[in-house]
């Protein structure tokens, strides 16, 4: 949660200070754990995360068409389309 909220101080220590109240959560050494943790090492959790997550800079390829249904003597279906798009992107070279 912290990690996915990327949460500055105040956020990082509201966030334990519910979770040290919370019924079966951590303790306050836990929490202090947590922090000093997290102050010491946000920015490489941070652009880990990022990178983990990121699509590369274009998309490699895309094909699309249009389908139409023709309408059938006995059956009453009205002419209905439908665009079918596929891309392909990139993840980290990928």
């Amino acid at each position: 949660s912290i990690a996915s909220a990327d949460m500055d101080l105040n956020q990082l220590e509201a966030f334990l200070t519910a979770q040290t109240k919370k019924q079966g959560g951590i303790t306050s050494d836990q929490a202090a754990v947590i922090a000093k943790f997290w102050k010491n090492h946000r920015a490489q959790i941070h652009e880990s995360l990022i990178s983990q997550s990121r699509w590369d800079h274009g998309l490699r390829n895309m094909s699309w068409r249009v389908d139409l249904k023709a309408q059938l003597r006995h059956v009453d279906h009205t002419n209905t389309p439908v665009a079918i798009v596929e891309m392909e992107l990139g993840k980290n070279g990928q």
